[in-house]
């Protein structure tokens, strides 16, 4: 844990946002994925890495609100992260608390040490409410059905989907998204009415789905990008930029637990989205 890296002073980051017509906030340019705080195992990081103690992980995630970074992402998938970000969110205060984008995931499961994955209805909505559960919240802003790969066969079965679609009629969930792994899948999720929002790996050394996010932008879309530096593997100095400067990309998603690289990873994507406007 490095809080104390950071000193006793906090200013916060004024992170500009950016708005897709079918999410019913506004999202910051930047988020925080909540990957490193829950889980180790099975990991495709360069490096491996120690999980932080409870205690830990709960200072972290509310101090990077505190910070100026109000958009989680978190998954039933990593572990003890679910549950961290709700015992960090239980003692924010409730400004600080209703400032949150807060999202997560359905479909997969890591048990045992593996991945498991079922994408039925009836596996959605119990992952939803345990998610509630776990976050201490009566709504997610936004839920994405995490593909194992399969993309194009979960969205023409159409039961995750459907269950994240009925449930943001009942204003459980604000918005329906869909985590792709490849382009034709995304495309995919893109023909279905239901779905608001696309999770996209996207960076300088995959660029190629770049029509698909011009595609989702003109039907009004968000677009969240997953692993912009490429699990650690690429400079935060050129990916960010080159990611934010596509108008049509939403928010980034970073992880990490180190708060000085979060802060500066936050203030690149600020002046990026500024001088961008």
């Amino acid at each position: 844990m490095e809080l104390a890296a950071s000193g006793n002073t906090m200013n916060a980051v004024a992170l500009p946002e950016r708005r897709a017509a079918r999410l019913s906030r506004a999202v910051q340019v930047l988020g925080w994925g909540a990957f490193k705080i829950g889980r180790n195992e099975a990991i495709k990081y360069p490096t491996a890495f120690e999980l932080p103690s409870e205690q830990d992980a709960v200072a972290l995630v509310q101090y990077i609100v505190r910070m100026g970074i109000r958009s989680i992402d978190t998954a039933p998938a990593y572990g003890l992260s679910e549950r961290r970000v709700g015992l960090a969110l239980e003692g924010l205060t409730s400004q600080e608390r209703d400032a949150v984008f807060l999202s997560t995931k359905v479909g997969e499961r890591f048990e045992g040490g593996q991945s498991h994955f079922d994408f039925s209805g009836p596996a959605v909505e119990s992952s939803v409410a345990q998610s509630l559960r776990l976050l201490r919240s009566a709504r997610l802003d936004l839920v994405w059905v995490h593909s194992n790969g399969n993309d194009e066969q979960i969205v023409a079965d159409g039961a995750a989907i459907g269950a994240l679609a009925a449930l943001r009629a009942e204003g459980v969930v604000g918005g329906v998204g869909f985590s792709a792994k490849h382009a034709a899948g995304a495309r995919a999720a893109l023909a279905d009415p239901r779905v608001d929002a696309l999770m996209l790996e996207f960076h300088p050394a995959k660029p190629e789905l770049q029509p698909v996010i011009e595609e989702a932008a003109k039907g009004g879309r968000a677009v969240f990008i997953k692993k912009p530096l490429a699990s650690g593997t690429l400079e935060p100095s050129v990916a960010i930029p080159w990611i934010l400067r596509n108008a049509g990309v939403t928010s980034v998603v970073v992880g990490g637990l180190s708060l000085d690289r979060l802060r500066a990873n936050a203030a690149l994507a600020a002046d990026t989205a500024t001088a961008s406007r």
